[in-house]
């Protein structure tokens, strides 16, 4: 069993992907579960599939499963939510998630604590005395003419806290979001983010149809929230992946960046900590 991170300080383990183990106080939560194998075929819809590229660092059946108390899922895509998670996770575990997501994990997979959240909308979770704000943010998964064919996205806003309601550290999950003028709402609304997880990538579909921050949009998001940390995940594990992640690490750094981003391989942590100054 893994130690509860310091008061005050969220501890995150990278998965792979965008799959991270995520500990605050008492609280367990997991983001975007892909537990496929290398070269196993993610399915994306439309008869579109990526062949997996990587191994995850933690399998599914060494999860802290009596821990977790919800799974936030950014949206309903192959290489986020798999067969390998849909036989394995608990059916009666929450789900945060898209309103259309969470139909689809109640009516077809039977998670039935599935909870969908339109953008801004919230919901809190409690464990002991540590408790856990997750709103509903702006993503756009792909430009208006192909938008439909795309399942809808939301990022998260992960705010930690007490049950007396006290807020001791932010955190936001990007989800597969391309840049756009709505990423500038979260900014205005959450202007102090202690640690930024942005899914970058550049997933790039046939017909060069790009569907994910590439190195610039997400160097272009961090000049907008310009977040304490920012721990770059979804990078790596795809074909369908096109930006390395050395792009966006130069791009941050020409944009004076650097000090702000976290490096984490699959299977280490990292612990911020509510305090961390930019």
């Amino acid at each position: 069993m893994e130690r509860t991170p310091p008061a005050g300080t969220v501890r995150v383990q990278f998965i792979g992907n965008a799959t991270l183990l995520i500990r605050y106080g008492a609280l367990t939560l997991l983001t975007d579960p892909n537990f496929l194998h290398r070269g196993q075929l993610a399915h994306l819809g439309y008869g579109l599939v990526s062949r997996r590229l990587t191994e995850p660092a933690v399998d599914v059946a060494d999860l802290p499963h009596g821990d977790l108390d919800a799974v936030v899922l950014s949206h309903l895509h192959g290489d986020h939510f798999d067969r390998v998670a849909r036989r394995h996770l608990d059916r009666g575990l929450p789900f945060l998630t898209t309103p259309h997501a969470s139909r689809v994990l109640q009516g077809l997979f039977g998670f039935h604590r599935a909870v969908g959240l339109r953008t801004w909308q919230s919901h809190t979770l409690l464990r002991g005395d540590s408790l856990v704000r997750v709103t509903a943010l702006p993503g756009r998964h792909a430009p208006a003419p192909v938008r439909r064919l795309l399942p809808p996205v939301m990022g998260s806003l992960l705010e930690f806290g007490d049950r007396s309601g006290r807020i001791r550290l932010v955190m936001y999950l990007s989800g597969d979001t391309l840049m756009f003028d709505g990423l500038r709402d979260i900014a205005r609304r959450c202007p102090d983010i202690h640690l930024a997880v942005l899914h970058l990538g550049g997933t790039t579909l046939p017909g060069g149809l790009v569907v994910t921050m590439d190195a610039g949009q997400g160097a272009d998001l961090l000049d907008v929230i310009r977040p304490h940390r920012a721990l770059p995940v979804h990078h790596d594990d795809y074909g369908v992946f096109r930006s390395p992640l050395s792009d966006f690490l130069a791009e941050a750094a020409r944009r004076g960046h650097g000090g702000r981003i976290l490096r984490c391989l699959p299977g280490e942590r990292v612990t911020v900590g509510g305090d961390t100054r930019r």
